[in-house]
């Protein structure tokens, strides 16, 4: 026995992560639970816009400083 977790689409169902193939002529037990699922497509949009703004950014990179060694006295 397999399970698949998806989402009902338009009465298809759509699989989350890889697609997947079913047997012909098996016996299927579907629960449909009461909640909604996040449209996660919004989330990846705005994911994409932010990387894409990342790897566009042509800032020249900082200095190195001067080292200096510091000592402890008791005053």
């Amino acid at each position: 026995m397999q399970a698949y977790e998806g989402y009902l689409d338009n009465g298809q169902f759509i699989p989350i992560g890889k697609p997947v193939t079913f047997p012909s002529k098996r016996r299927v037990i579907l629960t449909v639970f009461d909640e909604p699922v996040e449209d996660k497509s919004v989330h990846a949009e705005a994911w994409h816009e932010f990387l894409s703004a990342i790897k566009n950014i042509k800032d020249e990179p900082v200095p190195e400083f001067e080292r200096i060694k510091l000592r402890e006295i008791e005053i």
